[in-house]
This record gives C-alpha cells, sequence and structure tokens, in this order.
C-alpha cells in the first residue's frame, strides 16, 4: 500500500483516539478560556499547506483577542504581555494545539510533518526557492523532525534543513518515523523543551528583533539556492 495513504489512515486512527481521550479536557479548557478574558475559545488563522494551499488551522486562544497583529507580531518570546493567564498554561504544555485535530480529520494537517507558516510569512510562496518550498511537497503537521530537534531554538534555515530531511528520510522509513517523532514530541512538551524563540540581539527591543528576524526570514527564503 502506498506509504502516503498508510500516514493518512494512521493520521486519522491516532487524531480520533486523542480526541475521545482528551474531550473532557478540551471541554475544561474552553470553559477557562471564556472565563480568563473575552473573545473567542479557538484561534483561527490562514496557513500554507500541501503545495502551498490556503486552509484555516485552529488552535485554543492563548493571547487576547487580535494581539497575533501588535507587538511581536508572529514572535514569541518569553514573557509575552499578549498572552492571557490561561494562554500561558496552554503554551507551556502544547495544549493549545489541540483542537488541530479538527485539521487532521478534515485533511489539512496531519499529525507529523513541517509546521504550517501563516500566509505572510515566508513572503510569496510562488517565488519561494527550491529549498523553502519543498517542505511543502508533503502535509503539514502537528509536530516535526524540526519541533523534536530543536523547536523555537532553530532559526528557519535549520527549520526547513529538518523539514526537508524528515521528507526524505520518510521515503524510507516510514509512519515509523512519525511513531519516534510523535513520542520525542511527548517528551519534549513534559520537559517543556524550547517553547520561546530567541531574539536575534538581546540588545534590541522585542518589536526590532521580531521585525529584523521576519526580514531575515523573507530574505533567505528568495534567495536561490543549488538544492
Amino acid at each position: 500500500m502506498n506509504m502516503r495513504k498508510v500516514k493518512r489512515y494512521f493520521d486519522i486512527f491516532i487524531a480520533e483516539i486523542v480526541g475521545i481521550i482528551f474531550m473532557p479536557v478540551m471541554i475544561l479548557i474552553a470553559i477557562a478560556i471564556k472565563l480568563d478574558s473575552k473573545g473567542p475559545v479557538l484561534f483561527r488563522q490562514k496557513r500554507l499547506g500541501h503545495r502551498g494551499r490556503e486552509f484555516t488551522m485552529y488552535k485554543f486562544r492563548t493571547m487576547y483577542v487580535e494581539s497575533e497583529k501588535k507587538g511581536t507580531g508572529l514572535f514569541n518570546y518569553e514573557n509575552d504581555p499578549r498572552v492571557t493567564k490561561i494562554g500561558s498554561i496552554l503554551r507551556n504544555t502544547s495544549l493549545d494545539e489541540l483542537p488541530q485535530i479538527l485539521n487532521i480529520i478534515k485533511g489539512d494537517m496531519s499529525i507529523v510533518g513541517p509546521r504550517p507558516c501563516v500566509t505572510y510569512e515566508l513572503g510569496d510562496y510562488n517565488t519561494l526557492n527550491k529549498k523553502y518550498k519543498k517542505r511543502f511537497t508533503v502535509v503539514p503537521g502537528i509536530t516535526g523532525l524540526a519541533q523534536v530537534e530543536g523547536r523555537n531554538d532553530n532559526d528557519w534555515e535549520e527549520k526547513v534543513e529538518l523539514d526537508n530531511k524528515y521528507i526524505d528520510r520518510f521515503q524510507r522509513e516510514g509512519c515509523l518515523l512519525d511513531i519516534k517523532i510523535i513520542l520525542k514530541t511527548i517528551v519534549n512538551v513534559f520537559y517543556k523543551k524550547n517553547i520561546y524563540e530567541n531574539k536575534i540581539d538581546e540588545n534590541l527591543s522585542d518589536e526590532e528583533s521580531a521585525r529584523r528576524a521576519n526580514e531575515e526570514v523573507i530574505r533567505k527564503a528568495h534567495i536561490e539556492v543549488d538544492n
């Protein structure tokens, strides 16, 4: 059987099991979010998926409403004032990612794969270089090789290299590789490893560091490379 079909069946099976087990937890989280701050329980955001197709990704809301458009934007530094009290707990435990079970069932995402970027995060998809565009040849995931091998300690160059390494390895190892990454993810979540991003220069304000980092990401994503 085709490995991608096996992966799809594997994803649906795991997503349904997790959904059943964590349903009571998700109900409690929803109540806690509503009591903690004004706004919806779920945060919806447009992301780029397989072959650059846009889809709506779901997460439990961890910030005050419209906060992603303020301050450091997409960058998440430690002690971010935009994050709610409940949001901080959800981020530290990665429980904010649970609603992405819906994305898996819909086929937008897989359990393991490159993390889907925000639509504008890397600039124009059509002009991405081959190295960056390769990571879009598979369905994006909740976790991935880049997340278990450094997560937010990695810059975008390192993330892309690990994402592409995952794509190559999956051709050889199949779902066994996914199982290894899932187990490593559980360990990392337990030890709360690499939750926050690092500033490019500690002497800069959070906002200026985020601005420069974003510009550098887009620049590198469009430089022609050999691979």
